[in-house]
């Protein structure tokens, strides 16, 4: 919630949550029929994000208003490295406050959030010029390219 308040960002727009492995997703994962699980094998690691239905099984700040959460195993080695010391997903979303630039350079993260941040971690940001693509799983609609 505190993430939400920081960005000014509705609680019913949901979140992503993204992981180092396939495993660390695996409650969300496991009743999938083998055709989507093997597409989400193709596509992961990497910067695609999909769209699945939860179960109740993730909180409502993170899923926001929808049936499913948003999901993706990332590539990025800071990401990866994060997740996986943790030992689970970690919630993403863009550095900036709702309706803002997202955030591409530190100075830009500062100016956004000054010392409300309790670290940032070091590390680059992707190459991609734009936010991932966001597909659903099951119909294969795209959210955002």
């Amino acid at each position: 919630m505190r993430l939400l308040a920081l960005k000014s960002r509705p609680v019913e727009k949901g979140l992503i949550l993204v992981a180092a492995d396939e495993k660390q997703l695996e409650p969300l994962l496991r009743e999938l029929p083998q055709q989507q699980r093997q597409t989400l094998s193709a596509s992961w690691p990497g910067p695609s994000t999909w769209l699945l239905p939860h179960r109740g099984s993730v909180p409502r700040w993170v899923h926001g208003s929808h049936d499913t959460v948003a999901v993706r195993v990332s590539s990025h080695p800071c990401v990866s490295a994060l997740c996986a010391a943790w030992g689970g997903p970690l919630v993403s979303t863009s550095a900036n406050p709702a309706g803002a630039l997202p955030a591409k350079e530190l100075y830009q993260v500062r100016r956004y959030f000054g010392a409300t941040l309790d670290y940032i971690l070091p590390g680059r940001v992707g190459n991609a010029r734009r936010p991932t693509g966001i597909r659903d799983l099951f119909s294969g609609q795209i959210i955002r390219d």
